[in-house]
């Protein structure tokens, strides 16, 4: 236990330290430029960051733009273990779905943006570009959980007469927790990212991609990286809450600890 304690101490500390390390490179490369135009240094970007926490409309921006892309991601897991469970069961379905998912993984997110920015409003385009992000990624991990079998056990299973429930939380949900908790994590900044890169282009009203884009119009520098810093935070913030909430569910429902 002590060990496990002070191996998991001195991997926050070696992160602490790596996150100084960059933050100095990064004030080096600022002094070295001498242009805050050009690369705001890490105090410009502080005070910027503090003017933008003292702003009401800087938490509605982030309400907005986490809510439409939750929205998308939700409906992306929804569509892809809809199509993951009927492509699991179904082959010719899968080899359907196969051409699909490779396109839609190939596309680069600048040409589905101007491509649904011609069917939607602008105000909806972060959660379609969302859906479309995460759709594929969840997909495949969920169709690998769900067609990985362990046959003595099902055997066994049907030889006692296992209800298919309880067959499922015991067996076939084991199996697939790693690759849709591996699914999540890859989808999630995934699904961020392109997010935000939707509002950029789309120019929702009260949103972070539109703060952005004001920030490079006005060449406001030191906003332009607080606002950068917001996202990288609440997206690793996003990301360990929900992989905290799944890894507690999959114990309960399985009770296998992680």
């Amino acid at each position: 236990m002590k060990r496990s304690i002070t191996a998991r101490t001195t991997e926050k500390i070696m992160k602490a330290a790596a996150i100084l390390f960059w933050i100095a490179v990064w004030h080096v490369a600022s002094m070295v430029v001498g242009q805050k135009l050009l690369l705001a240094s890490p105090s410009d970007t502080l005070r910027a960051l503090m003017e933008l926490l003292r702003s009401g409309a800087f938490y509605c921006a982030i309400a907005q733009s986490l809510l439409r892309i939750a929205l998308g991601f939700i409906l992306g897991l929804l569509l892809a273990s809809l199509l993951a469970l009927g492509a699991s069961r179904r082959r010719g379905l899968r080899l359907l779905l196969e051409p699909l998912m490779r396109a839609v993984r190939a596309v680069p997110v600048a040409s589905f943006v101007i491509i649904v920015l011609i069917w939607v409003r602008s105000s909806r385009l972060s959660v379609v570009i969302s859906l479309l992000m995460v759709w594929p990624v969840l997909y495949e991990n969920i169709l690998t959980g769900l067609t990985c079998r362990d046959a003595q056990l099902e055997e066994m299973a049907k030889v006692f007469r296992v209800p298919m429930a309880r067959r499922f939380r015991r067996i076939g949900l084991p199996l697939l927790a790693p690759h849709l908790r591996s699914g999540l994590k890859l989808s999630m900044g995934l699904c961020w990212k392109a997010g935000i890169a939707a509002e950029v282009i789309g120019q929702p009203q009260g949103s972070i991609g539109s703060a952005l884009y004001q920030a490079k119009v006005f060449f406001a520098t030191p906003e332009l990286f607080a606002w950068t810093i917001c996202i990288v935070c609440v997206s690793t913030a996003l990301e360990k809450l929900v992989l905290t909430l799944y890894d507690r569910a999959m114990e309960r429902l399985t009770g296998v600890s992680r």
